[in-house]
């Protein structure tokens, strides 16, 4: 039954859809729903504020309004329905219909002799050469956490918008690693670090390389890596690259 009693409050004009708060939120109340942070269910949110801290941008504050009880058994059948709903996508669909257990690894091409040790030699604008992609699927949702071409590998973590936005992205930062593309504002920030936990604790990974863009929502990527390496088992050395809206490679740091 309503009941006047404190609640999250979402300032959308403030959110930017960045996804932090997500995670923080023990009862998954919050999601990411078309950019911009929502509050699920008020039966779902006790209103105790815990994800306030991980708001960037100042957008949650708890309020107090009229709302349905907080309800420990519906969060509970909540959160189930959500980790069976994950489990399931473990062999997701791709949008064209072929299930992503169609794994695909192609062999790297022959190394340009006049590439340097680490990085193959760019081709001149408009003639074609070989694509640096080694396997498929490339986006992190439709990737298993099981598939063969991440055991022992160096991977790159790659914002959507980074290949469009980088001048030569393949022969820059593709040349050697498995890339998994996704965005951390659109996309479910838990099931991505559910997954990353997953393949960091059994694939023996060498490397993770993060790549985002300098736009406030993507720092989001790093913050699931991290969050994944926390409850990992094992342990990874990272770099993260920060790009540029116009491409240009900001900054480098390791952590």
């Amino acid at each position: 039954m309503p009941e006047v009693r404190k609640i999250i409050q979402i300032d959308e004009e403030l959110c930017d859809g960045c996804g932090l708060c997500v995670p923080d939120c023990a009862e998954g109340s919050l999601e990411i729903i078309n950019g911009k942070a929502k509050l699920v269910a008020d039966k779902l949110c006790d209103g105790l504020g815990a994800c306030l801290g991980a708001c960037p941008t100042g957008a949650l504050k708890i309020i107090e309004r009229e709302a349905d009880d907080f309800d420990e058994e519906a969060v509970e059948e909540f959160l189930a329905q959500k980790k069976a709903s994950e489990a399931s996508a473990t062999q997701p669909q791709m949008d064209c219909g072929c299930a992503s257990t169609h794994i695909k690894t192609f062999d790297a091409p022959a190394p340009s002799p006049f590439a340097s040790a680490n990085r193959p030699a760019p081709m001149p604008i408009g003639q074609a050469g070989d694509s640096l992609l080694t396997h498929w699927p490339i986006q992190i949702r439709l990737i298993p956490p099981h598939a063969p071409f991440l055991k022992g590998a160096d991977i790159l973590v790659a914002a959507d918008c980074t290949a469009v936005s980088v001048p030569g992205f393949q022969d820059k930062y593709l040349g050697g690693k498995v890339v998994m593309m996704g965005c951390p504002k659109f996309d479910d920030a838990q099931s991505y670090i559910d997954r990353f936990t997953e393949i960091i604790d059994t694939c023996n990974l060498k490397s993770i390389t993060i790549l985002i863009m300098e736009v406030p929502c993507c720092s989001a990527m790093s913050v699931i890596i991290k969050r994944a390496l926390e409850k990992a088992s094992e342990s990874v050395p990272v770099e993260q690259i920060t790009i540029s809206t116009r491409g240009q490679e900001l900054e480098r740091m390791n952590w």
